[in-house]
């Protein structure tokens, strides 16, 4: 099995040092895994899609604008 090296924080290696019971490199391998299989079904996505950049940018900021407003409302609510 190839190696790789992998580089975290100071901060991070101590908070990891005080679980010595959990295999870091099984969690690692599993955290790429998982991400590489997100990015497979993306790619499958994005070549059957049919927007264009423009159009994925202006959908995306419709739902970034619908999302920001459900959660003012809502904010709104809770002070109430």
């Amino acid at each position: 099995m190839p190696t790789i090296t992998l580089s975290v924080p100071e901060d991070l290696k101590h908070e990891m040092e005080t679980f010595p019971e959990i295999n870091w490199s099984a969690v690692a391998r599993e955290a790429i895994r998982g991400k590489v299989a997100e990015l497979v079904v993306f790619r499958f996505v994005v070549s059957k899609s049919k927007l264009t950049e423009e159009d994925a940018l202006d959908l995306g900021s419709k739902v970034n604008e619908g999302l920001s407003k459900r959660y003012r409302e809502l904010m709104k609510k809770k002070s109430v």
